[in-house]
């Protein structure tokens, strides 16, 4: 992966995190960290470009907006594994594994967040020694990042954030894998309950 992938990474794993007034106000200092990590003037200029509507919306909006974009979302929420599987008992499986990775990859988590929340995992990729474990967790968030991006409205602003994920970092999956992974996903059991029940 390259240096310039991995900044956009670590971007992306703050951009991407709930706004808070910090986020707003720190726009310089990302403009510090493209212009820093990022050797092309022109891919840096187009993060900018492409980050800087965020930090012009009043903060109560920019959450807002956040909150109706990925939280309790199925097509574009900000958890890998719910992504890959669904409502699926699967998942406490997965996600044990994703601890033991993320222990493996010598990285120290200690957000709010369970562990297969997709900003921390691009902070563990941008530092993440070789390997194929390491390997296959960048094609599980190619997988999640694309069905994201898919489903999202052009108007949305998020929509041209993760499309610099698409466009320097990750490699759209082929329709072959898209299928293999969406034949996992289980569906939430929505159906109407039996009525009435009795208990004994």
């Amino acid at each position: 992966m390259t240096n310039e992938a991995k900044a956009i990474l670590m971007i992306m794993s703050r951009i991407l995190d709930y706004p808070d007034r910090t986020l707003l106000e720190g726009y310089p200092d990302f403009e510090d960290y493209v212009n820093e990590e990022v050797g092309s003037v022109k891919m840096g200029n187009e993060i900018l470009e492409r980050i800087a509507p965020l930090f012009k919306m009043p903060l109560l909006e920019l959450q807002e907006h956040y909150v109706e974009t990925f939280d309790y979302k199925d097509k574009t929420g900000l958890y890998l594994t719910a992504h890959e599987l669904g409502d699926s008992r699967k998942r406490g499986a997965a996600l044990i594994k994703l601890q033991k990775l993320i222990v493996e990859g010598g990285f120290e988590y200690h957000g709010k967040e369970i562990v297969d929340y997709i900003p921390m995992l691009f902070e563990l990729l941008a530092h993440a020694p070789e390997g194929e474990n390491f390997e296959r967790l960048y094609r599980r968030l190619a997988f999640a990042v694309d069905r994201i991006h898919k489903n999202l409205l052009d108007s949305n602003p998020y929509h041209k954030i993760i499309d610099l994920l698409m466009m320097f970092v990750f490699e759209a999956p082929e329709a072959e894998e898209i299928t293999l992974l969406e034949n996992q996903r289980e569906k939430a059991d929505l159906e109407e309950l039996p009525y009435p029940m009795f208990y004994q």
